[in-house]
């Protein structure tokens, strides 16, 4: 994680949070006007059960004496306003938690962008460095002779020869040179085994069987 994604994610988290809050407290005014409108409602209830829409009059068209007027004028009023309150406040809710939703939905998919990007760091990081250039292959090697007792071995394929690499290796003559330069003298030799790389100190000497090495190279096909 960079230094840049932990203040990036603590704004995120603290965005998060205020975002539930809100939604908390409008929440809690929806509870507040819906009692208010019920109790509204139990006015209009207690009046003889009278609701919204009955009449106040009565079949002569005097104003009905079994009923508190004001107070069920007062109630249908409260309540036609309470129910304008709860709709915008609803609207509110309905966008508070579209909000909340696709931020959750961006910082899920930004997670899961930061988690693909850490594996491919962790396996780049983990993941052994390109092997150098090969120019020649060990396909044969003497028993006892001075590159069996290097630990040098069939299929080997040669990186480094003393000064000989595949930028600079043209024939086996250039191997031969420096075999023939180097006799009784140490040369470093690197080899790539089983896709692993392998440096070895092969001495050129003389020996019971032919030749300073007692194995035998090929050239890879370039």
């Amino acid at each position: 994680m960079s230094g840049e994604e932990v203040p990036r994610q603590a704004e995120s988290s603290e965005a998060r949070a205020a975002a539930v809050s809100n939604i908390q407290e409008l929440m809690r005014r929806k509870e507040e006007i819906e009692a208010q409108i019920k109790a509204n409602y139990d006015v209009l209830e207690s009046q003889k059960g009278i609701g919204m829409n009955e009449p106040l009059v009565d079949c002569e068209g005097y104003p009905r004496a079994d009923v508190d007027l004001y107070q069920v004028r007062t109630a249908r009023h409260n309540i036609i306003c309470l129910q304008n309150d709860h709709k915008a406040l609803m609207k509110q809710v309905e966008e508070a938690l579209h909000q909340l939703h696709a931020r959750d939905k961006e910082k899920q998919a930004r997670d899961m962008a930061e988690a693909r990007e850490e594996a491919m760091n962790r396996r780049l990081g983990s993941s052994s460095p390109a092997l150098p250039q090969a120019f020649a292959r060990v396909n044969s090697i003497s028993p006892g002779s001075p590159a069996s007792i290097a630990g040098l071995q069939v299929d080997d394929e040669i990186v480094e020869f003393g000064s000989v690499n595949a930028q600079n290796f043209q024939t086996l003559q250039n191997v031969g040179t420096v075999v023939q330069h180097s006799e009784g003298k140490p040369l470093n030799v690197t080899v790539i085994r089983r896709g692993e790389k392998h440096h070895l100190r092969l001495t050129p000497t003389r020996w019971a069987g032919k030749g300073l090495l007692g194995c035998n190279i090929i050239p890879l096909q370039r």
